[in-house]
């Protein structure tokens, strides 16, 4: 069975805008975000991006996540065939996706294949599983021939199965049976269907892993010859394919570390201006700025009021405003930021009194 263009669906229709939903009282609680279809969102300042990809399936299904390193399969009325392709693949990823990239990490810094040695690439991922369904805990790992593409990958796609629930199973054949990886017992599967596929099933179920060191697994498939020295580590990618089902899974955090250390989310400030002002109303615009040096994907910017504004009105972002505090956050054609450059919003305010300028601003 194939389904390995899986992602494709992302590419061809772009980043669609996430809803918000926040939950409980204003302010008690972090914002919630909603994915349906294809909708992504950025997460822990935009290190990663949480994407739902449904792509092989039209009925009801959603992911939340709360701009953490983390996200919940929150409904899900998928009912494909365990035979054939699943219906999506809701994770989260840290690189470049089909030319949507993080801020920082692999985006910025691709590894090829022969510099990943013991300790250059490792990831921890801590998951909840129910026991329903049909579906796999797996990663997704894309090397590409060239440090960088705008499509879809043409290396290699190695995946690593922690479990799987009902009568689902990688794609190709099964090449090896119990074999010893970096001291865990795998069984591999590989096919090909344009590029290689090769994928790591544990032969014992985990739900969360710690520090995965990448180095085992791909010099084992360098020696087998399914990816080749030359090529370049682009994209790591952990989530759920769903056949069936899969509501309250969850991935309850997840991180990369290249080089031994995490990636740090790309800089960025915010200026606060008034550009014009009426009897009662005025016109104010936020630059939001990449400081750093390396692209920011996904940006927020908070502050709070010190009189009575009021916006009814905002430009080129998605904003909340509970009492003083207002939180906006990117859409979907502003939210990448060159290292060095800026992007800016503006909205439209009630006020009555002094209008006096946030105190401070905040933009992550």
């Amino acid at each position: 069975m194939s389904w390995r263009t899986k992602a494709a669906g992302l590419a061809a229709t772009g980043l669609i805008t996430a809803g918000l939903v926040v939950a409980g009282s204003a302010g008690a609680r972090a914002a919630t975000t909603q994915l349906c279809q294809s909708q992504t969102a950025s997460a822990s300042g935009g290190t990663y991006t949480v994407q739902n990809n449904e792509w092989g399936s039209s009925a009801p299904e959603c992911i939340t996540t709360d701009g953490n390193a983390d996200f919940t399969v929150a409904n899900s009325s998928i009912s494909n065939a365990t035979n054939g392709a699943p219906g999506g693949y809701p994770s989260i990823y840290q690189g470049c996706h089909w030319g949507n990239c993080t801020s920082g990490g692999l985006s910025g810094n691709p590894v090829q294949a022969s510099a990943i040695t013991a300790g250059k690439v490792s990831t921890s991922w801590s998951t909840t599983q129910p026991g329903t369904g049909a579906y796999d805990v797996a990663y997704d790992i894309w090397f590409n021939q060239t440090p960088t593409t705008s499509g879809q990958p043409n290396g290699t796609e190695l995946m690593i199965w922690l479990n799987h629930n009902g009568s689902v199973q990688p794609f190709g054949s099964q090449v090896a049976t119990g074999t010893s990886i970096g001291g865990r017992g795998y069984n591999v599967w590989f096919g090909t269907q344009g590029w290689n596929t090769v994928s790591y099933t544990m032969t014992t179920a985990a739900t969360s892993v710690s520090g995965l060191d990448l180095a085992p697994l791909v010099q084992d498939a360098i020696s087998r010859g399914y990816i080749q020295p030359s090529w370049w580590l682009i994209d790591i990618e952990a989530g759920f394919e769903l056949w069936q089902g899969g509501a309250g899974l969850a991935t309850n955090s997840f991180s990369v570390a290249v080089n031994g250390s995490n990636p740090a989310p790309a800089a960025c400030s915010a200026t606060y201006s008034v550009l014009n002002s009426w009897p009662g109303s005025y016109q104010g615009q936020v630059i939001v700025k990449d400081t750093g040096t390396s692209p920011k994907n996904g940006w927020k910017v908070a502050w709070t009021f010190p009189g009575n504004q009021q916006i009814t009105t905002l430009f080129n972002g998605a904003y909340t405003q509970s009492g003083q505090q207002v939180t906006v956050s990117n859409v979907s054609y502003n939210a990448s930021i060159p290292a060095g450059g800026s992007v800016n919003f503006g909205f439209i305010a009630n006020v009555t009194g002094t209008n006096a300028a946030p105190p401070s601003i905040t933009c992550s």
